[in-house]
């Protein structure tokens, strides 16, 4: 009877559990947590901070700091993924503001393993039957999912990782909130700015990078797909998949310490040296690919106790960029260590696309000036590369370049892989290893241009033009000798063009408007009729002619300041 009476009670709670779940789901629309936004930025006075000009910048930046991260910590994990990213950011934010949002890399305070279970009921309905037993504390908390330690009826020790309960519906409403604030806000960017800077396209990247978070599946995916680059390197290692669904994914166990904590003894120097070695050139592969991992940092990296392999962990945030800008970030960053800074800023044009508002010249000169100090630079000093990439970012921004959009994820790992190197074994460029790989970029680079399906597509386009070049050179004579030869020239307006344009002739139209109603207003006013009941008429709609018209003028006027600020 205990025992029925305890079970009893048990799926009475969950079912509290699940209902109050459900309830919680239905509650979040993007209209609620835009106010919900908005409240807690009140409340912990950002905007009051923002306007504030009493205090010296880095007090400033630093309340800041502190302010928004307590904000991102209220609002969830969309929020407390926004500020890691800006933290990865820190060659474009103000030192002190970063400094106060980096305990968002610690663990998030995790939720109760009853909340966990309610998901891996519902994505494993079966999951009693496939492991002994799980750890209900957690061994790391995230701000989209919480990772238990678990035993397989097989003995088999396993690492689980649930995603939490409500993050998919917070990050789909908190993603339409601010795609709604953003498509208002980018209406006041000046002409360049928009034309440059693809805002939504960057939201979508980011809210496709944290959705694939989201999906075990996909994470799953890309360790399967990265642990055949990676087999060929004997330090390197990548946990194998045991079990996975969109919500729950179920992984080798890792005994170790991560890059940051492993004991200084444990390695010797030149394990470290070949570990490291290992990671540079596996990074280098994986980014010639088109695929990058875009979060591993050190606490993603761990030292196996017992075979002291170096595994990869947190394949969530991935993604790919065109081979074609991989190439020339590489060609750009070993041009510049051997000095070759025009060549270098060529390679790097082939990266950032300039568009009518950019100076050529400018641009590159700047480019110069810049990659003169990376010649010589080691990955311990400023002159690193993971800065020398956000930098070239930078500079191609206030030149109204456009930036590829996957371009700002690529850099933040290649950042991190530089940073780990650092980690790892600092007596070793990191730099000096990339150029060791200057064989495989190479082999790379020739396998793409030259292969099978590039030459066929040549030897066709080649043939083609050969087979119909003089059929074409004869029609051309013929047009020329009865004088038939016509151009047809099709010039159409930009968008940027059109809208300005359309906006001069609107303000055109309610100027001329407002001098009719003006005119007609005095006229009005000032007319003096015999009959005094139509002077009085006369007069009351001359005076409101008056006020319109001036309405329209002051619309005008705050139009044309708008459009300047």
């Amino acid at each position: 009877m205990a025992g029925a009476a305890v079970k009893s009670s048990q799926a009475k709670s969950k079912a509290n559990i699940r209902e109050k779940i459900a309830n919680e789901r239905q509650s979040i629309t993007p209209a609620r947590r835009f106010r919900a936004v908005s409240k807690t930025l009140v409340k912990h006075g950002i905007l009051h901070i923002l306007k504030d000009r009493s205090r010296d910048e880095e007090s400033r930046y630093r309340l800041l700091g502190q302010r928004l991260r307590l904000a991102f910590q209220e609002l969830g994990p969309t929020y407390i993924k926004l500020g890691q990213v800006m933290l990865t950011r820190q060659e474009l934010l103000p030192d002190a503001l970063t400094r106060e949002l980096e305990p968002l890399l610690a663990e998030v305070p995790p939720i109760d393993f009853a909340y966990m279970e309610v998901v891996l009921d519902e994505s494993m309905p079966n999951w009693r039957d496939e492991f002994d037993f799980i750890h209900p504390v957690p061994i790391g908390s995230a701000s989209l999912a919480q990772v238990y330690q678990a035993y397989l009826q097989d003995g088999r020790r396993a690492a689980v990782k649930i995603v939490r309960p409500l993050a998919r519906k917070l990050f789909s409403a908190d993603i339409a909130a601010i795609r709604k604030l953003v498509g208002r806000l980018q209406r006041f960017f000046p002409v360049e700015l928009r034309e440059t800077l693809d805002v939504k396209g960057l939201l979508q990247d980011y809210y496709s990078s944290s959705m694939n978070e989201l999906d075990m599946r996909l994470e799953a995916e890309a360790m399967n797909q990265q642990r055949q680059y990676c087999d060929e390197f004997a330090t390197l290692h990548i946990p194998q998949v045991y079990c996975v669904t969109p919500q729950v994914l179920v992984m080798e166990y890792i005994d170790g310490w991560n890059l940051k904590d492993f004991p200084v003894d444990f390695l010797t120097f030149e394990e470290r040296l070949e570990r490291m070695a290992d990671l540079a050139h596996y990074y280098v592969k994986m980014f010639l690919k088109g695929f990058y991992h875009a979060d591993p940092h050190g606490s993603n990296i761990m030292i196996e106790r017992t075979t002291k392999r170096a595994v990869i962990l947190d394949w969530g945030m991935t993604g790919r960029m065109d081979t074609l800008h991989t190439e020339a970030i590489f060609r750009m960053l070993l041009h510049i260590r051997v000095n070759q800074a025009e060549d270098a800023a060529e390679s790097a044009l082939d990266i950032y696309e300039p568009t009518i508002y950019t100076h050529p010249v400018q641009l590159k000169d700047q480019l110069r000036s810049l990659f003169i100090h990376y010649t010589d630079s080691h990955q311990g000093s400023h002159y690193n590369w993971g800065n020398l990439l956000f930098r070239t970012i930078m500079i191609a921004l206030k030149n109204h370049c456009r930036i590829p959009t996957g371009l700002a994820l690529w850099a933040k790992g290649f950042s991190a892989a530089e940073g780990n190197a650092r980690w790892l074994c600092p007596e070793i460029s990191f730099h000096d290893l990339v150029e060791t790989a200057d064989v495989q970029i190479v082999r790379d680079w020739m396998s793409r241009r030259l292969n099978y399906h590039t030459n066929a597509a040549l030897l066709t386009e080649t043939a083609k033009l050969a087979t119909t070049f003089p059929r074409r050179l004869n029609k051309i004579l013929e047009h020329l000798e009865w004088n038939k030869l016509q151009f047809t020239i099709d010039a159409q307006l930009s968008q940027v063009a059109q809208r300005n344009l359309s906006r001069l002739t609107n303000r055109v139209a309610f100027a001329f408007l407002a001098g009719i109603l003006f005119l007609g207003g005095a006229i009005l006013i000032t007319s003096r009729g015999g009959n005094f009941e139509f002077s009085l008429m006369a007069h009351r709609i001359g005076m409101i002619a008056l006020s319109a018209s001036a309405l329209f003028i002051l619309g005008v006027i705050w139009n044309a300041l708008r459009a300047r600020l």
